[in-house]
């Protein structure tokens, strides 16, 4: 996967909702409702990049393994990959 980096929130959300991760550790059918779930409504920057076979865009293997995405002062990190636990950080900036 080609690395990817949006400021636009429809995109982001357009395509957080693609996106389905399987494997360990953090799982889902759509990424966008753990997303929401969180909080991030109105996201204003996602960075996207590394290969990971156990996650899935628009139905296709592979996606991306990193997910790094902003919402003002909170920041969504999600780190996974081949052969490695998916887990999620979740943090507020001072």
């Amino acid at each position: 996967m080609e690395p990817i980096i949006l400021n636009d929130s429809e995109q982001i959300l357009k395509l957080l909702n693609d996106i389905k991760l399987t494997g360990r550790g953090l799982c889902t059918e759509s990424l966008l409702e753990n997303l929401l779930d969180a909080g991030f409504n109105e996201p204003d920057y996602l960075n996207a990049y590394g290969e990971d076979p156990t996650a899935f865009y628009q139905g296709k293997s592979p996606a991306w393994a990193v997910y790094h995405i902003r919402q003002w002062k909170r920041v969504c990190a999600i780190y996974g990959g081949k052969d490695k636990d998916r887990t999620i950080h979740l943090t507020e900036t001072p």
